[in-house]
């Protein structure tokens, strides 16, 4: 019975760090997706969103049916007198009597419906929610296209700082080997010293750039998290290596995608500036309009000299009033012509915006595709000089170990190696976030 307990014991504990320690695996799509509905701020475009048809109720309701109620009590602490001339009640002419009116205490209630009949500044307003729901549209939009390049960058990051450390790990175990040899050679007095410092000082340089990798891989992972919207330290792995990232990256017919400058996002938000200005010019006009409201009322109300407002013997007297509210502007001295011009002025200068923000998407869509274009050609051309330094590398060692090259000479071999290892890396990177700049203004996943 103990042994079986023991068992139960230990399943359960496992299960339990099983589901503690669940490990998220992805490929860059299905990182950029996670992202999508996780990242923060992507969950909070989906809330704009919501708040802009909550906003938008909310203005439509104002001109639609308000109804309010309203109770109120008062106690004549000390009573307002009125004086009446004393010959109405036998008093000598000329003198007068002293009178107060009504009971000390008093209760009301009220209830009012008011009806909006016409406002020019409600009726711009409804017509603004459209604009302003397009906008919330458009800016989440735009928060997706953000996450998809932070996410598409962080995972390059993290594909780096994986390979970083695997060639490092690898130079460094050819290194040690080579120190290792020639420290021998020294002790048989077949080398020199500075053979073996030289080795030294490469390998100390390769250490110290293979632990800041380690750092980094660790730090540009808990940036992907972030950036997909998981705890800072969740177990996450990648699906994917830079090398056929970067290979299904290169696609240059995307250089002839036709182009369509209205589906690019930064133009749409461009466009809404330019649809907000215009409403608020509108609604500077409405100012100098009528505005008209019609309202019904109904109320009741006691009076009594102490406080027996809720027994059933209390009389209530009711009241009911009918009627309208015009409002007519008449002069301002010139307020509203001067808010009316200074909206006229915000609207052309949206269009002139406007008109900029097309001629710089334009100019940035040539630029992305120049760098996209080069980024390959760098890829290229460092994957081709990689193989170069490799070639010469690998000579130099021949050479070194039949003592026909110099440490030195076998040193500057292979500092170039680890330099173009490096570049050969961050082209690969580069291919990536490049192709994902060229998407954004596009607008396309292609």
């Amino acid at each position: 019975m103990r042994n079986q307990l023991l068992i139960i014991i230990t399943l359960l504990s496992l299960s339990f760090g099983y589901s503690q320690e669940q490990t998220y695996s992805f490929t860059l799509e299905e990182a950029v997706q996670f992202a999508l509905e996780n990242n923060y701020s992507s969950i909070n475009a989906d809330r704009d969103i919501l708040d802009a048809q909550k906003q938008k109720w909310e203005t439509i309701a104002a001109g639609l049916p308000q109804i309010t109620g309203a109770v109120s009590y008062q106690n004549q602490l000390k009573q307002p007198v009125s004086l009446l001339p004393a010959e109405i009640t036998g008093g000598e002419p000329g003198t007068f009597v002293p009178v107060i009116f009504s009971q000390p205490q008093t209760a009301t209630a009220t209830a009012t419906l008011r009806q909006q009949i016409f406002d020019g500044s409600y009726i711009v307003g409804v017509q603004a929610t459209k604009a302003f729901l397009s906008y919330s549209a458009n800016n989440k939009e735009k928060t997706a296209l953000d996450v998809r390049k932070q996410v598409v960058e962080a995972y390059g990051n993290v594909l780096l700082a994986e390979e970083s450390v695997q060639i490092l790990q690898k130079n460094k175990e050819t290194l040690e080997k080579n120190l290792y040899e020639t420290s021998k050679l020294f002790e048989n007095g077949l080398g020199d010293q500075e053979s073996v410092d030289q080795l030294q000082i490469t390998l100390s340089s390769i250490e110290n750039q293979l632990q800041n990798s380690l750092r980094l891989r660790e730090i540009t992972l808990q940036m992907l998290n972030i950036s997909m919207g998981l705890d800072l330290n969740a177990p996450t792995k990648l699906q994917e290596n830079l090398e056929d990232l970067t290979v299904s990256k290169i696609d240059l017919a995307i250089l002839n995608y036709e182009f369509n400058l209205t589906e690019n996002v930064d133009y749409k938000l461009a466009e809404n500036l330019n649809q907000q200005r215009y409403f608020e010019w509108k609604l500077a006009r409405s100012r100098a309009l009528p505005t008209l409201n019609a309202f019904v009322n109904y109320g009741s109300s006691a009076y009594s000299s102490s406080f027996d407002f809720l027994s059933s013997d209390q009389q209530w007297f009711d009241s009911s009033v009918l009627g309208v509210d015009l409002s007519i502007p008449i002069f301002s001295s010139l307020k509203r012509s001067a808010s009316t011009q200074r909206a006229k002025i915000a609207l052309e200068k949206a269009k002139t915006q406007l008109t900029e923000t097309e001629q710089q998407i334009r100019l940035q869509l040539e630029n992305a595709k120049n760098n996209y274009t080069l980024a390959i050609a760098n890829y290229e051309t460092a994957k081709e000089n990689l193989e170069l330094s490799e070639r010469i590398e690998r000579k130099n060692q021949v050479k070194y170990q039949e003592g026909l090259a110099t440490s030195f000479e076998l040193r500057q071999a292979q500092t170039q190696l680890y330099s173009i290892q490096q570049e050969y890396l961050q082209s690969m990177v580069e291919v990536v976030n490049k192709k994902t700049e060229l998407e954004i203004i596009l607008n396309t996943k292609a």
